[in-house]
């Protein structure tokens, strides 16, 4: 079984998350490659240290370029502050190792660009980013049923991420609050409901947004009675036009009083609607506008049976977009076909009673050892 090294730079909340799916792997794929976490690298060398006890690897430095010169280090997993990205994955592409970056991807469109030029100059490097949402298995099921033209032409759609954890004005000022550190809702939250409605419905064509700052000075830790200016977004909206010409609207909040974390979408088309909520992630709610039974009135509206998952909610879809880094997937479109009868996914028909709904819950057990298919 072959052994891919990974080399950690940063162990903070990401970090930590990183090293646990690694060792998740080979719990949820049978026959998938192995990931061994080498070196992990942090801003001071107690804290590296620290974390290497913690992972159980033997090398921990507080300068990320020398795990970056590491021989035995095949892959490099970026989970640092949003701005060290820049300088971390270009100086892993240019020594020939294989980046996987957690988003932001920067802090500007320039550095972007620069990551890009030294992306396509890396000859046999594989580049990806965290954008683990897509693989929530009812996500994947969502791709599917939109390929396949269930909804029909698409008319519009809302989406959303939410939390909540900004509220409290005394909560003490940090780098994600700092718009030099490339923080804000929208890079934090948003750049994940981007990057899954573009991945269900396509590139967009235009975008018109609104930001919004509501507590102006934040306290500065340890320093009892000093504040320091908040210049990032508590809140953006987006309101945008699809390629494939119909509009939606994309929220991020850290204000959504009573939310957890809450990353929704509704998308409405002429046969059919979906609708998600990652609070309850082993569901994918279906409208089939198609089904004789709603022109009987048999069934109208919503209907759910919350299903918990077997494993932390999170842990799952970033355990396979690990595994598809490590195998190389070919192109979308996705192949669920594949799971069928083999455990992973069922597609769980509500009873039918009269006045109930046509959506249908996609209910999803996550401890099978089938692949997730391809994407």
């Amino acid at each position: 079984m072959k052994t891919l090294n990974v080399g950690l730079i940063g162990y903070g909340f990401m970090g930590r998350m990183h090293s646990f799916c690694y060792k998740t792997i080979p719990m949820i794929y049978r026959n998938a490659p192995r990931a061994r976490i080498v070196g992990v690298s942090t801003a001071h060398e107690e804290t590296a240290r620290a974390a290497a006890a913690e992972i159980g690897c033997e090398f921990a430095t507080a300068d990320w370029r020398r795990l970056i010169d590491r021989d035995d280090v095949d892959i490099i997993d970026v989970c640092s502050p949003n701005a060290a990205h820049k300088d971390q994955v270009i100086a892993a592409l240019r020594a020939g190792k294989h980046v996987y970056c957690d988003k932001p991807l920067t802090t500007s469109h320039a550095d972007a660009r620069e990551i890009v030029a030294a992306a396509r100059q890396a000859k046999g490097c594989i580049h990806q980013m965290t954008f683990q949402n897509r693989f929530f298995p009812a996500t994947l099921r969502a791709k599917e049923l939109i390929t396949e033209g269930r909804l029909g032409r698409i008319y519009h759609y809302r989406a959303a991420y939410l939390h909540a954890g900004y509220v409290d004005p005394a909560r003490p000022f940090t780098w994600r609050m700092d718009k030099a550190q490339g923080g804000g809702a929208l890079v934090d939250l948003g750049s994940h409901i981007i990057d899954l409605m573009r991945h269900l419905l396509g590139e967009f064509e235009s975008v018109c947004a609104a930001t919004e700052t509501f507590v102006k000075q934040r306290p500065l830790p340890g320093q009892p009675g000093r504040t320091h200016a908040v210049e990032v977004d508590d809140w953006a909206m987006l309101t945008v036009k699809m390629a494939a010409g119909f509009p939606g609207t994309i929220e991020s909040s850290r204000f959504a009083m009573g939310v957890n974390d809450e990353l929704r979408f509704e998308i409405h088309g002429e046969k059919g609607a979906l609708r998600f909520n990652l609070m309850e992630p082993n569901w994918l709610y279906f409208f089939d506008n198609t089904d004789p039974g709603r022109q009987l009135r048999r069934h109208q509206g919503f209907q759910a049976d919350r299903v918990r998952p077997a494993l932390p909610r999170r842990a799952p879809a970033h355990a396979e977009k690990l595994h598809r880094l490590a195998r190389r997937p070919p192109p979308l479109p996705l192949q669920l076909r594949e799971m069928r009868g083999r455990g992973p996914t069922r597609l769980a028909r509500s009873r039918r009673r009269r006045r109930r709904p046509t959506y249908h819950g996609c209910r999803v057990s996550l401890g099978g050892g089938g692949r997730m298919g391809e994407g």
